[in-house]
C-alpha cells in the first residue's frame, strides 16, 4: 500500500529555514505561548527567530563545528525547543536525553554518540552528568538553562556576524543528520537512530497537506506535554513551526486540565494513557458527586453515537439523548480542555474501540496513528476525512506500507530513517531491500486502513510519554 505524496520533494534547504522563513514572511504571527505566573506570554515568529540565532551564534563561538553533537536533556519547555533549533542553526545535531535519565543512560547515549556539548536544565541534571563527565573527554562544554546558561551563550555569540552564521546555517542539506534519537530496545543498549532533515522536512510538509483542516484551521493551536525527547513530540515541533500553528510547552501532567484551560488548545497530541486517565477521572469525579450513573449513561450514548456514524447515522432517538447529554455532560469535559480542542492525535499503543467512540461521542476526534523513532513518527494517520476508529488509519502522504509473509508491518518511504549511529549490523538487519521492518504485527483492510494485532518486541510507554524496555529490569533481576 502506497500513498504517493501531496508535497513535490526537494533538495535544497535544512530544518533551520523553518524559523527564517516565518520570521520574515510573518513576523507578527504569535509563534509559542510560554507559561509565566499563572498566565501565556506570547512569542512571536520575529522574536523567536532572533533567539533562534543569538543561541546559535553562542554555539559558534563556543566552538561547535559543523555536524558536531549537541545533547538536550530537560522537561518540555520553550528552551527546548529553542535549543534544538539554534544547534540546527548552527550547523550541529541535537542529541536528546530524557530528563528522568539516570547516569548510566546519560554517560551510554553521550559516549555513543560523541557529545561536544550538552545543554541541560537543572541542578539535579547538572549532578546526574558530573557524575560521568570525567569519563567523557570529548565533551566540552555544559550549559545549564535555570542557572543562565542560555543567556551566557547568547552573550558569547555577540561578536558572530551575521554572515558567519547564514554561511554556517547554509552547509547542511536535507540529506544530513539532524538529530539522533536513542530507542529503547528490548535487547541490548539503546541505539542511536538517526533522522535527517529530509526525514521531518518531507515528512512534515506532507502531513500538513493531510491534515490541513487540523493544523491549517483559523487560530489553530496546540499545547505539547509530552517530553520532546520523544520522536512524536519532535514531529509536532516541526510540524508546528513549519505551519504555522501557536504552540505552548507544558510538563506539569498533574495540572495539565488546568494548562488546557488557559491555554485553550483547538488539537493536543497524547498517549493513551492520558486518555485513559481524564476518561477514569472524570468517572471517578461523577461517582463522587452522586452522578455516577448520569455519567455511566452519558458514556454509553457517546459510544453509541460516534458508533453509528460508521453504520450510516444515529436515529432520532439517538440524537435526542446525545444533544440532552451534550448539555448536562459533554460540554463540560470539552470546557474542561479549555472549550475549543476539536482533534487529538494519539499514538504510541493502541487507544481501543470504546474509547475512541466515546471521545468522538463528546466532541473530541482522536485520531490514531502509528509509527517508530524509525520512521520519524507516524507512517501511518486516521485524519478528519479518512478515519477507520479501531485502526491506526492509511500511510501518511510518501509512505508505504507492507504486510511480509510472517504477519510483519514494513515501512519504505522518505520518513524512514538512515542508519542506527556506528552500527551498521543492526541498520543492515533492520532495513531489508529499503523496508525497515519494525518488529509489528499488523494487517491491511481492504481499504489500506492499518490494524495492529501484535507485536515482536514488547516495549511499556508510559504516560509521560517515555519508552521504557522491561527486559533491561527483567535481566537486572534475573
Amino acid at each position: 500500500m502506497t500513498v504517493p505524496v501531496l508535497v513535490a520533494p526537494q533538495v535544497a534547504g535544512n530544518l533551520s529555514d523553518l524559523p527564517v522563513r516565518n520570521g520574515r514572511t510573518r513576523p507578527d504571527d504569535v509563534a509559542f505561548s510560554s507559561p509565566s505566573a499563572g498566565a501565556w506570554t506570547d512569542i512571536t515568529n520575529a522574536e523567536f527567530l532572533a533567539d533562534v540565532h543569538a543561541l546559535a551564534k553562542g554555539l559558534m563561538a563556543a566552538g561547535i563545528g559543523f555536524g558536531e553533537r549537541v545533547a538536550i536533556m530537560s522537561k518540555t519547555r520553550y528552551e527546548w525547543t529553542l535549543a534544538d533549533f539554534a544547534v540546527w542553526t548552527a550547523g550541529a545535531v541535537s542529541v536528546p536525553i530524557y530528563e528522568t535519565s539516570s547516569a548510566e543512560q546519560v554517560s551510554w547515549i553521550i559516549s555513543d554518540s560523541g557529545c561536544a556539548a550538552v545543554i541541560l536544565e537543572t541542578p539535579t541534571h547538572a549532578r546526574t552528568l558530573a557524575a560521568i563527565h570525567p569519563d567523557h573527554t570529548d565533551l566540552r562544554h555544559v550549559w545549564q538553562i535555570d542557572d543562565g546558561g542560555l543567556d551566557e551563550l547568547k552573550a558569547a555569540g555577540r561578536e558572530v556576524t551575521d554572515e558567519a552564521l547564514e554561511t554556517r546555517r547554509g552547509h547542511a542539506g536535507r540529506a544530513d543528520v539532524a538529530t539522533v534519537i536513542y530507542t529503547s530496545g528490548t535487547t541490548g543498549r539503546p541505539k542511536g537512530c538517526q533522522l535527517t532533515h529530509e526525514n521531518f522536512m518531507s515528512l512534515a510538509e506532507n502531513a500538513v497537506e493531510r491534515m490541513k483542516v487540523v493544523v491549517c484551521a483559523p487560530g489553530a493551536s496546540t499545547l505539547l506535554f509530552l517530553p520532546l525527547a520523544h520522536v512524536f513530540a519532535r514531529f509536532i515541533e516541526v510540524v508546528c513551526v513549519h505551519a504555522g500553528v501557536r504552540m505552548g510547552h507544558t510538563a506539569d501532567i498533574k495540572n495539565l486540565l488546568t494548562d488546557f484551560g488557559t491555554f485553550s488548545p483547538t488539537f493536543i497530541l497524547s498517549v493513551p494513557r492520558v486518555f485513559e486517565k481524564i476518561y477514569n477521572s472524570s468517572e471517578q469525579k461523577a461517582a463522587a458527586e452522586g452522578k455516577g450513573r448520569i455519567f455511566t449513561t452519558a458514556a454509553s450514548t457517546a459510544i453509541a453515537w460516534s458508533a453509528a456514524h460508521d453504520d450510516g447515522k444515529p436515529g432520532a432517538l439517538l440524537n435526542a439523548k446525545h444533544a440532552v447529554f451534550d448539555k448536562l455532560v459533554y460540554s463540560k469535559l470539552r470546557a474542561a480542555m479549555g472549550g475549543k480542542v476539536a482533534y487529538a492525535v494519539s499514538g504510541g499503543a493502541p487507544l481501543g474501540t470504546r474509547l475512541g467512540h466515546f471521545y468522538r461521542g463528546i466532541g473530541l476526534t482522536v485520531l490514531e496513528g502509528y509509527g517508530l523513532t524509525e520512521t520519524t513518527a507516524p507512517a501511518t494517520l486516521n485524519t478528519p476525512d479518512l478515519i477507520k476508529i479501531g485502526t491506526v488509519g492509511p500511510p501518511l502522504p510518501g509512505v508505504s506500507i507492507q504486510i511480509a509473509d510472517d504477519g510483519e508491518i514494513l515501512v519504505k518511504g522518505t520518513s524512514v530513517f538512515s542508519a542506527y549511529h556506528n552500527n551498521e549490523n543492526a541498520t543492515n538487519d533492520a532495513i531489508v531491500d529499503g523496508w525497515f521492518h519494525t518488529g509489528d504485527i499488523g494487517e491491511l483492510d481492504h481499504d489500506g486502513f492499518l490494524r495492529i494485532t501484535g507485536r515482536k518486541k514488547e516495549l511499556l510507554i508510559t504516560a509521560g510519554g517515555k519508552n521504557v524496555a522491561p527486559a533491561v529490569l527483567e535481566d537486572r533481576l534475573r
